[in-house]
């Protein structure tokens, strides 16, 4: 008797992950609907900067509800499942500990390696699953015998490998995203056709899990703020007071309420011993620019890694241009990037992904920046 291959999808309440249930639905899969709680607002001290503290009932709740509507609608099964620990263990404090350096790390990056693609997938295996699914934005190519590739979504302006780049091969291999080969608005356009509940509800936005916060009241909750000098790099004069190293990010321009005359103000490094943030007039100053980043913790998708030297493209912030580089390994987790021409606001902290055309190769995290083959040690 044939059986189905069972598929556990991630149902948050939102558009995307909705049309993912129809979609495998359709293909013929048993699907079993799956709303991760990651994120407890009381347990975890969640006070400032959070919008929603008078609320009669938390975002989290509207979602599982929407979540609901949505299995009830197309006739699945929804369970509620907890990852509260797992998020504050391997997510949110390795988030803390950066900031609190000064750097500013990817949750989403994090969330989807510790939660989407490990306690979530260890929770589909132990209920028999043969693949998870989720509403990303991104492609997947099972070969049997042969490595799985993650590819771009379709469409360029929503995809999200970015996010996906820590993936490793057994993760990939049993990974599933549905709405890969649609865009944004065909996707909508399908919720509006099958009256899903959700149809033109808004994107979420904000910390992965946690939703959109005040961010710097936010960090207050569980990192001490201290003000600082904000100081000219070129001239060392202190121009003005920043509220936190930990607030703010290299080639920020808003919100440094800087006056004066000339041209804009932006943050060009940070000095976290001395508590200090550079700063400089002007975008195309030759403070942001770098030739080359050291990445650690890299994940290399495919099992084989180049021997040599690999011409490929990169990404240093999601939905950043494509920008020509080479590679090449040190030693199993670590690159170093040799940039075709120079890049503005390369950032300690943040993730590096390569492609090769739309095959995401896999990304680590930038630890080190370099001009004139020095590096820059104000970052």
């Amino acid at each position: 008797m044939f059986m189905k291959e069972k598929v556990v999808l991630g149902l948050s309440g939102g558009v995307d992950s909705a049309v993912a249930a129809y979609l495998l639905k359709e293909q013929g899969y048993e699907v079993i609907c799956v709303f991760m709680r990651n994120w407890d607002s009381s347990l975890n001290n969640d006070i400032l900067g959070n919008p929603t503290n008078n609320n009669e009932i938390c975002p989290q709740e509207e979602d599982y509800n929407d979540a609901k509507k949505v299995a009830e609608h197309l006739g699945l099964e929804l369970r509620r499942v907890d990852f509260i620990k797992e998020y504050w263990d391997h997510v949110f404090t390795y988030f803390l500990e950066e900031y609190a350096k000064g750097r500013t790390p990817n949750p989403d990056i994090l969330c989807n390696k510790h939660i989407k693609f490990k306690a979530f997938l260890d929770y589909a295996k132990s209920i028999d699953a043969d693949y998870i699914a989720t509403g990303h934005y991104a492609r997947v190519e099972h070969h049997l015998g042969q490595d799985s590739l993650m590819l771009r979504g379709v469409d360029n302006n929503k995809d999200q490998t970015y996010f996906l780049c820590q993936l490793n091969q057994l993760q990939l291999q049993s990974s599933l995203f549905p709405i890969g080969e649609l865009t944004k608005p065909e996707v909508r356009k399908l919720a509006e056709d099958l009256n899903l509940p959700v149809a033109h509800k808004k994107d979420s936005t904000g910390i992965c899990f946690i939703g959109e916060r005040d961010f710097r009241e936010f960090l207050k909750n569980y990192i001490p703020a201290k003000n600082g000098h904000m100081v000219d790099i070129q001239t060392k004069q202190i121009v003005g007071e920043h509220q936190g190293i930990m607030y703010y990010t290299i080639g920020q321009r808003k919100g440094l309420n800087i006056g004066g005359p000339g041209d804009a103000w932006f943050v060009v490094g940070k000095e976290y011993d001395q508590n200090i943030l550079y700063v400089c007039q002007g975008d195309q100053n030759d403070w942001l620019m770098s030739e080359g980043a050291l990445i650690t913790d890299v994940n290399w998708i495919m099992s084989q890694k180049p021997e040599s030297e690999f011409s490929c493209t990169a990404k240093f912030r999601y939905r950043q241009k494509d920008n020509d580089v080479s590679i090449h390994f040190i030693d199993e987790t670590t690159i170093y990037v040799t940039f075709k021409q120079p890049i503005k606001a390369v950032t300690p902290g943040q993730a590096a992904v390569f492609y090769n055309d739309d095959v995401c190769l896999g990304g680590g995290t930038i630890e080190k920046v370099y001009k004139d083959q020095k590096e820059i040690t104000y970052l």
